[in-house]
């Protein structure tokens, strides 16, 4: 039997070019072989986005020995899907999104790009890890964060990940980290996520912005807690959303309808 090396899918949100994924690459060219399909531009905030009104098209943008890179002109999530059923000549060991240039801690799963990313790769039954740092600069400092990438991604292609889970790892912006925090995620909401712009004529421009508040600042257990205290944080994400909890209560209200 050929004894192949694992093949790493690697996309993002902020677009081929972005110093992230790139160094992302680096990390990881050591534990297989690697193809790239990332945004031909960025696509933050675009969570499972897809495209359905245009035709989406992708090119080769390099290809070396170990390394493919495309670009695509959808989202993250159309990356994966077309790589995945077009692109590959077979099914990849690993799915990994990022590095995000920013949080995606807490509620930010659910709006991120680079977590769109890693859900299609669980969805399709593939383990997936999400990698992102808490700096939104375009020359970030993603070098603290290389040896906990490549020792994550390793134990993860080696062991796997339980049926529709996969993890969600976020990097302090800190030169130096002080070790690994499994973790829940954090919870809270976004405030103040509207900044007026107003143009010529048009008054009613605004940016998205906001302020996250954390309902439990003080709880040990949570990504935010972990960051602010210099810790990597992993969070083990479903992607299964049923409220199993509240199953059999919803059964009850529901008798006489």
């Amino acid at each position: 039997m050929e004894n192949r090396r694992p093949l790493i899918l690697i996309s993002n949100d902020d677009g081929v070019t972005a110093k992230g994924i790139n160094e992302l690459v680096r990390f990881l060219r050591p534990l297989g072989d690697i193809v790239v399909m990332a945004p031909d531009s960025p696509r933050s905030g675009s969570g499972c986005a897809l495209t359905t009104t245009n035709p989406v098209r992708y090119q080769l943008v390099r290809e070396e020995e170990g390394l493919t890179v495309y670009q695509c002109s959808g989202t993250p999530t159309d990356c994966v899907k077309l790589a995945r059923n077009v692109a590959l000549k077979r099914k990849p060991d690993l799915v990994v999104g990022g590095i995000n240039h920013g949080d995606n801690s807490a509620t930010n799963v659910h709006y991120s790009g680079t977590m769109g990313v890693v859900i299609e790769g669980c969805l399709n039954g593939i383990p997936s890890i999400g990698f992102s740092l808490c700096d939104h600069d375009n020359d970030a400092d993603f070098e603290p964060a290389g040896p906990y990438i490549r020792k994550i991604a390793a134990m993860t292609l080696e062991k796997g990940l339980p049926p529709l889970t996969c993890l969600n790892v976020n990097f302090p912006n800190t030169p130096e980290l002080k070790g690994v925090k499994v973790c829940e995620q954090a919870k809270g909401a976004w405030t103040r996520e509207w900044e007026p712009c107003p143009r010529p004529g048009d008054p009613n421009c605004y940016w998205l912005t906001g302020v996250f508040s954390d309902s439990e600042p003080e709880n040990e257990k949570n990504d935010h807690w972990a960051l602010s205290h210099g810790y990597v944080a992993i969070t083990p994400t479903t992607v299964d959303v049923t409220a199993y909890s509240f199953v059999d209560e919803l059964k009850k209200r529901c008798l006489d309808l």
